[in-house]
């Protein structure tokens, strides 16, 4: 049975910015990545005002773009990718991908179009509650997929992990 692949990203929203700070994927075997993502210049506001973000720890700890798409092009080629839906995911891939003017080897889709036996907002509900349950922090991206990857499985839709 084929897995299907599931992303999160976390991200720096302010009235002049939005940007990714970090990313989680899953690979074919149910294992995860994740990546702390170093922003482009372009993408900072003029005022400097992030919010809570460090930018000192992005910039020091972050994967420069490049080596982030190319990981990206070697785990998810020619994939859909199935995201929570309530984050604004191809928004940020489009940003990844044109700062290196590329292209995604993927296409997102929202995780109701891969469990489509339940209604949008009850799936959202579920995958906080798993969240919660399992003591997860939202803010983590690789939690993100985690619960994702839990909700796949608990509707029948891969192996046991």
């Amino acid at each position: 049975m084929s897995i299907p692949r599931f992303l999160d990203i976390e991200y720096c929203q302010t009235d002049d910015a939005l940007f990714p700070v970090a990313m989680a994927w899953s690979l074919a075997d149910g294992q995860m990545k994740t990546v702390v993502i170093a922003p482009e210049e372009a993408w900072l506001p003029d005022d400097g005002d992030l919010g809570d973000v460090d930018l000192l720890y992005l910039e020091e700890q972050g994967v420069p773009l490049l080596e982030l798409v190319q990981e990206l092009h070697q785990d998810l080629p020619d994939q859909t990718v199935y995201v929570d839906g309530i984050d604004p995911d191809e928004i940020l891939i489009d940003l990844i991908f044109s700062a290196v003017s590329q292209d995604a080897p993927f296409e997102i889709a929202p995780v109701s179009e891969l469990i489509t036996g339940i209604d949008r907002d009850t799936l959202e509900d579920r995958r906080r509650q798993l969240m919660f349950d399992e003591g997860l922090e939202t803010q983590l991206p690789e939690n993100g997929v985690y619960a994702l990857l839990m909700l796949a499985q608990e509707e029948g839709l891969l192996a046991d992990l």
